[in-house]
């Protein structure tokens, strides 16, 4: 470390960041599947993914909490699986090359079966056997798990399972399917509205007793919600505040009574919904999509009420350009981003596989090169 700058503790940089004021460097956030960890725990020959975390320097611990304790997901015999909601995906598979030539081959779960898709009215959906409820899950870990990651020193921060994170868009798209739902927002708003507070409250519950579970060792509230496609919202903005921002407003509030900051994950571009965040009290804006939104335009305009994370684009620069560009990608973004506090490292979304390793070493090591903030003379 750099004898010039005093070391901050991870947790307080994470905290001071959110705050907008500048810490001794940028915090630096991990996002990636689990192949790409097993990979990169592999190169560095540390024993286990905390090791990695440490060996990378991030400052942030991700916490499933009852969603790993729990419910399981079904698996039929054919091969799909069912979640909680009674929603269906089956298991799919791509593989590839990357720029130096190594295979790869990533699995994922692609939706097979929206439940609610051929439902006609209120009635039906109401009858609908699915419906989550906050008693299905087990609360008793949660504390435990906050504190084992606490012991890290970083900032704990409680998102729930990937398929379960709390949100109101994609669960309705997973439920009724993209198409049928588009629709009810505009020629069937009453069961859009049925499908949303269902949702909603669910979610209000459950994170309630998550939150009294966790008793004051969640430091950050991760949520995720893809608003944006690659060139604007979903919805207008008029749409969004007839169905969807009370209800964000009533996420965010639940989590700043209990003295929790507030993340919000959306890919592709919100940059016309960003006042309605500000206005429901979001705390931090993650993982911004540098193919789809004007980070200058965003830090001009919204740096003053709202902190961000991510903006280091995985569609190109991460899977095919060289470690140099990738070194330049993240300069870029700490110019950009950086001055005054208010903004973590982190990746457009995850890591995948196509990404080689020099890259990803490149990336992380740059984040230190270029994350460092200049302290005043005492």
């Amino acid at each position: 470390m750099d004898e010039s700058v005093s070391p901050t503790n991870a947790r307080q940089r994470v905290l001071d960041t959110i705050d907008r004021t500048e810490p001794d460097r940028i915090p630096i956030d991990y996002w990636a599947v689990d192949s790409v960890t097993e990979r990169l725990i592999q190169h560095f020959g540390v024993a286990d993914r905390e090791s990695l975390l440490q060996r990378l320097e991030v400052d942030l611990r991700y916490v499933m909490g009852p969603s790993f304790a729990g419910q399981q997901f079904h698996v039929h015999q054919d091969g799909l699986v069912e979640d909680h909601w009674g929603v269906l995906r089956r298991p799919m598979t791509v593989d590839g090359a990357d720029r130096s030539g190594r295979d790869w081959s990533w699995t994922y779960k692609h939706l097979h079966r929206a439940p609610l898709a051929n439902l006609c009215t209120i009635q039906d959906i109401e009858r609908y056997e699915h419906w989550p409820n906050a008693d299905q899950w087990d609360y008793g870990n949660v504390r435990s798990e906050c504190l084992r990651a606490r012991e890290s020193g970083c900032a704990v921060v409680n998102g729930g399972d990937r398929l379960d994170r709390t949100a109101q868009l994609k669960p309705a798209m997973y439920l009724r399917s993209a198409e049928r739902f588009m629709e009810d927002l505009v020629v069937h708003p009453h069961i859009a509205d049925c499908i949303i507070e269902h949702i909603a409250s669910y979610y209000l519950e459950y994170n309630e007793r998550v939150f009294e579970a966790a008793d004051g060792t969640i430091d950050v509230f991760f949520m995720g919600d893809d608003m944006g496609t690659q060139h604007g919202p979903w919805v207008s903005v008029q749409m969004y505040r007839r169905f969807f921002k009370n209800n964000l407003r009533r996420y965010i509030d639940l989590a700043h009574r209990h003295g929790i900051k507030t993340m919000y994950h959306s890919c592709g571009n919100v940059l016309d919904l960003i006042p309605e965040f500000i206005d429901c009290g979001l705390d931090v804006l993650q993982s911004l999509q540098p193919s789809a939104m004007d980070l200058g335009r965003l830090k001009r305009e919204y740096g003053r009420h709202l902190a961000f994370q991510g903006g280091i684009d995985i569609q190109d620069i991460l899977p095919n350009a060289e470690p140099r560009r990738v070194a330049q990608e993240v300069r870029n973004r700490a110019r950009t981003l950086g001055p005054g506090g208010g903004y973590i490292f982190g990746t457009a979304h995850n890591l995948l596989p196509d990404v080689p390793t020099e890259n990803i070493v490149a990336l992380f090591e740059s984040y230190l090169d270029y994350g460092r903030y200049e302290l005043s003379p005492s």
